[in-house]
């Protein structure tokens, strides 16, 4: 059994926060819930808070169908929440981060802005084992103008799909090496519809793309549309467009093997 921090970018009443917490707890791992109090789609790995006389606000936030969860809504990036959570600012210090279920793939280089993502990179730096994972969502027109999440029916994903390849995978990342991170891309389908699990290497771009509307006195309006590139095979896009779910090993921040030349080696 490992001590499980289950967060998100998405905020605290997400649904898939509350079923990839579930699946932690159904294969018995001391679980604590705490994430944002509002979303932070976008946030990457920053560590931004709200602060009231120089305290970061934290309410405890009771979860439907978690019984004995402790939960916590945090005014805060998730990455900052796996930060003070490493210290010890909800119990217990977790040995592996769980982050998701984030509305929308989180795939191609594009991970590089995931609030999900910067979550498990920022555990990740300091040793702990961390999971990322996206549940494939994307309705046209139904688009956050942060990052092109989907916004719309909820309660109609298949959030359990999602939530039972975290755990099966959760089992595995157990027994990986400390400061392993791996990124699970689910397809919004039942779970007999998903055709495997495979890993995939990042595409070279996001799901979705921003672009400059309009530009007027004053100020810049943004729109968010679909990549309109060829899905190179062997991708996480290429491979979620065929209907399976990917997992790619990703690597926290580190120094580059680029070789200087003279006089900066």
């Amino acid at each position: 059994m490992s001590r499980v921090l289950v967060t998100n970018d998405d905020g605290i009443d997400a649904p898939g926060l509350r079923r990839l917490a579930a699946a932690a707890v159904a294969r018995g791992h001391d679980v604590v819930v705490a994430a944002p109090d509002e979303e932070a789609s976008g946030s990457s790995a920053a560590l931004t808070a709200t602060q009231e006389k120089g305290r970061v606000v934290v309410h405890p936030r009771p979860l439907a169908g978690l019984p004995g969860v402790k939960g916590f809504a945090v005014a805060s990036s998730p990455g900052f929440i796996a930060l003070i959570a490493e210290h010890g600012a909800f119990g217990d210090p977790p040995e592996i981060v769980l982050s998701g279920i984030n509305r929308g793939a989180n795939a191609g280089r594009a991970v590089l802005h995931s609030g999900t993502v910067g979550a498990t990179l920022t555990a990740a730096a300091s040793g702990l084992r961390a999971l990322a994972v996206s549940l494939d969502i994307l309705t046209p027109g139904g688009l956050s103008a942060a990052v092109g999440t989907a916004l719309a029916g909820e309660d109609d994903r298949n959030w359990v799909t999602a939530a039972d390849l975290a755990g099966q995978l959760l089992d595995t990342l157990v027994g990986l090496p400390p400061a392993t991170v791996l990124n699970l891309n689910v397809p919004d389908v039942p779970a007999e519809k998903v055709r495997g699990v495979r890993r995939a290497a990042l595409a070279t771009f996001g799901q979705v793309q921003m672009t400059i509307a309009e530009i007027g006195e004053g100020y810049i309006r943004t729109a968010i549309e679909e990549t309109a590139v060829d899905l190179i095979p062997g991708t996480d896009l290429a491979l979620l467009a065929d209907g399976y779910a990917t997992v790619t090993p990703l690597m926290a921040v580190g120094e580059a093997p680029l070789r200087l030349p003279e006089p900066y080696r």
